[in-house]
């Protein structure tokens, strides 16, 4: 209880802020200048910051192909809508890319997986087994085409089996087998629903590599399309319709010959390469045809050639998309 008929606003870690507040008002009246306070008024009055966006887009890895090069990594994304990271696949390095994007791997939550080539996939096994070594007790659900459920059988029972045996003996860990639920998909439509996101998955053109999707997630504030590795698509463009970010592959093809001088099956590999992914041209006509608000690209090939600047890497998509459009960088926030 106070004596004084102030309202105090204050939380009173300080010994003694009632009375020297009083004691200020009562000097200054004395002193015949009239004080009226109003602390709650002024809070009230006073403007709020900008918690900003609500979702956000961390592009984790921007490399396409299985090489492992410097200056991108393999690929990876993490919408985090409310501080909460949904992951869309998991190539070579993601641990340590979630880590220095500060999304704790214990908050792991979400997983999406595309497809199986294994720029996206090579350390889908590695990120669940870091995670429950860095403390991980919650349940994470896994979402990919077959045969995701195998393969995670194969990880957890086979190949990490004696790890995770013997720290659950030492360190009296969790088993980590039944913190991960996988769920396969096969087929359009929606995958995954909670309070934060909605996520619709696409079937895409990637060749040989059957299915491979491309996903959707609609947020409070925003819709984000990841293209996953593709061709040219319509699917994908009535995924992407009308969405505020879409993300997209792209494949620059004076680049792509460059790097094909440099191997010795190049004939084949270049007729893979064409049939498989999208050259910057079509991703502007992708952008354009579903009426997306931005564009980032992702998913580079080549990816290390350091020749091919960002207006080049733009030129095709601005021949056929006048929105906003930027090359993606790693650890780069959309």
């Amino acid at each position: 209880m106070h004596d004084a008929p102030h309202a105090c606003t204050q939380d009173h870690a300080e010994p003694g802020c009632c009375s020297r507040l009083g004691f200020l008002t009562a000097s200054v009246a004395a002193a015949g200048t009239p004080v009226v306070f109003f602390p709650a008024r002024a809070a009230a009055a006073a403007p709020l910051p900008d918690p900003g966006p609500r979702t956000k887009v961390i592009l984790l890895g921007t490399a396409g192909g299985p090489g492992i090069r410097g200056v991108r990594m393999q690929p990876a994304t993490a919408i985090v809508v409310d501080g909460v990271p949904y992951l869309i696949d998991c190539g070579n390095g993601v641990a340590r890319a979630l880590f220095l994007a500060g999304l704790p791997l214990i908050k792991l939550n979400t997983v999406f997986v595309t497809h199986h080539h294994s720029d996206h996939i090579a350390d889908y096994g590695a990120l669940l087994l870091l995670a429950w070594g860095n403390g991980l007790k919650m349940r994470v659900a896994t979402y990919g085409p077959p045969p995701l459920a195998a393969m995670t059988q194969s990880l957890l029972q086979q190949a990490y089996a004696r790890d995770i045996a013997v720290r659950v003996a030492e360190e009296g860990r969790l088993p980590l087998e039944p913190l991960i639920a996988v769920h396969e998909v096969e087929h359009d439509g929606e995958v995954y629903r909670d309070e934060r996101v909605r996520v619709t998955a696409a079937v895409v053109n990637h060749g040989a590599m059957k299915p491979a999707f491309a996903y959707r997630f609609d947020t409070p504030d925003r819709s984000i399309v990841i293209s996953g590795d593709t061709t040219y698509d319509e699917n994908l463009i009535r995924l992407a319709r009308g969405a505020d970010l879409l993300v997209h592959e792209a494949l620059y093809l004076a680049g792509l010959d460059r790097l094909l001088a440099l191997t010795n099956n190049a004939s084949h590999l270049r007729e893979h390469v064409l049939t498989t992914h999208t050259p910057t041209d079509d991703v502007g006509k992708v952008a354009a045809a579903a009426g997306v608000k931005s564009l980032v690209l992702t998913h580079l090939v080549p990816a290390a050639d350091p020749s091919i600047t960002d207006d080049l890497w733009l030129a095709g998509v601005k021949r056929n998309f006048g929105g906003p459009a930027t090359v993606g960088r790693d650890l780069g926030v959309y």
